[in-house]
């Protein structure tokens, strides 16, 4: 019986899949589910080869993350961005973090690829804000117990900020703890926009969010830059 369950959702991610794959598997016990929104690359056949279990969804990030959570059978998940690695024992990390008293999730804390000085200023800037407000997003690796995730609905039915929304929901219940482990993360969509662009960009969709600008708008708007 699997502990974890890792969830994986996907669009043409075959050149960072591999690397992602290949540390979740270092673990034990863990069940890996790679969701494809509808790849045209090799994403599919990498995943397989990697012993995923595959399956299809309609693309969405929360639509592709729910749809593997509903055929999860671990006690835990955890959501994984395609070009996210994880840290060498990250199973045991969140076995342990989840077992605190009043936490119902957590997320480690975010390194980006990459020698640019600004991007050790957004790490800063992550690590403080997931501390001080718990309010991790997902390419930190968000992980919650299952039975947490269901009661809540799972992800919103939203096609941007899910992981946003889902963390506010979560504080509600209980404390959302941050791993003293780094994940790291590609720094592709920093080098294709600029530090500075893409840093204003996520927090004018905070900021959109908050005055009820709909979802939708918000992520079409951030498709376009």
């Amino acid at each position: 019986m699997a502990t974890l369950s890792v969830v994986i959702p996907v669009i043409n991610e075959s050149d960072h899949l591999a690397q992602t794959l290949t540390i979740v598997n270092t673990a034990v016990k863990v069940e890996v589910i790679v969701v494809d929104g509808g790849s045209s690359d090799d994403t599919v056949q990498i995943a397989k080869a990697f012993g995923a279990v595959v399956i299809q969804s309609q693309p969405g990030r929360a639509a592709q993350m729910n749809a593997g959570a509903a055929i999860a059978t671990a006690s835990n998940l955890l959501f994984l961005h395609a070009d996210t690695c994880l840290p060498m024992g990250y199973d045991w990390l969140i076995c342990e973090t989840l077992a605190q008293r009043g936490v119902v999730a957590g997320a480690f804390d975010l390194a980006i690829a990459g020698s640019q000085i600004g991007l050790r200023l957004v790490e800063c800037g992550v690590k403080w804000r997931s501390r001080l407000l718990h309010m991790p997003y997902g390419d930190q690796g968000i992980f919650l117990k299952a039975e947490a995730f269901h009661s809540l609905g799972g992800f919103p039915d939203m096609p941007i900020m899910e992981d946003f929304v889902l963390m506010q929901r979560l504080n509600k219940l209980g404390k959302v703890a941050i791993v003293a482990a780094t994940v790291s993360t590609s720094a592709r969509r920093w080098q294709t926009l600029g530090i500075f662009k893409t840093t204003l960009a996520n927090q004018l969709i905070i900021l959109g969010y908050f005055v009820g600008i709909p979802p939708a708008t918000l992520a079409q708007w951030y498709r376009s830059i």
